[in-house]
């Protein structure tokens, strides 16, 4: 009986050892992969945690810098986060708010460059198209009409259709083209909510070039 038994140990040890010899090396490598994979995984983790902290204390200077009205030196604390945290999304909002400040201070060329990088670069598309609007409303002010449009024409993001509208009417209306301007911002004034108090301002301009809402309603 004992004698048995060693033999169908001793066949199933020869078994495994022709099963080793055959898919050894390839059950090592697999496990090596999937060991490295497991480790690259954490590694990976760990980094982005490690960058949104940093990105996060960078950014909080810079709106301290923001609230202080420091134009210089929230754009070189901007240019900072701009270029070690690029991708993240500190950096995009970094780039509005730092533009706010600088055309705030009269820097209209730095507020315009901030916000084509923003609108370039950034990960986020609703913030691109923000950013798109905003730099929109500097050309204007510039006298860069056919830019403003362009950018407009790139800031097609579901749910700022409205204030893309109202921008663009803005922007036909300094350019004498005073119909054009009134669709653009009937446009606009269809579709914000009816609460809203930014309507009433588009609703203004509607009433400036006669084309006011109410009276259009009630000749239907």
């Amino acid at each position: 009986m004992a004698t048995q038994l060693d033999l169908q140990e001793q066949e199933q040890l020869d078994q495994l050892k022709a099963f080793w010899n055959q898919y050894g090396n390839l059950i090592t490598w697999v496990l090596i992969l999937a060991l490295g994979a497991f480790a690259a995984w954490n590694g990976w983790q760990w980094y982005q945690r490690d960058q949104a902290v940093k990105a996060a204390a960078l950014y909080d200077a810079l709106e301290r810098s923001a609230q202080a009205k420091e134009a210089d030196r929230i754009a070189s604390r901007f240019a900072d986060l701009r270029d070690k945290f690029g991708r993240t999304p500190y950096a995009a909002q970094g780039a509005l708010l730092t533009a706010k400040v600088q055309a705030e201070a009269g820097q209209a060329d730095a507020a315009k460059a901030t916000l084509t990088w923003a609108a370039e670069s950034a990960a986020d598309d609703a913030v691109k198209a923000l950013a798109r609007l905003r730099l929109a409303g500097l050309l204007l002010d510039a006298k860069q009409y056919d830019e403003a449009l362009k950018q407009l024409d790139g800031a097609a993001v579901p749910g700022m259709a409205p204030l893309v509208a109202d921008r663009r009417g803005d922007v036909l209306a300094a350019q004498g083209k005073a119909e054009e301007a009134a669709a653009a911002w009937r446009q606009a004034w269809d579709g914000l909510p009816e609460r809203l108090e930014y309507r009433r301002l588009v609703e203004a301009k509607l009433t400036a070039v006669g084309a006011a809402p109410a009276a259009s309603e009630a000749a239907r």
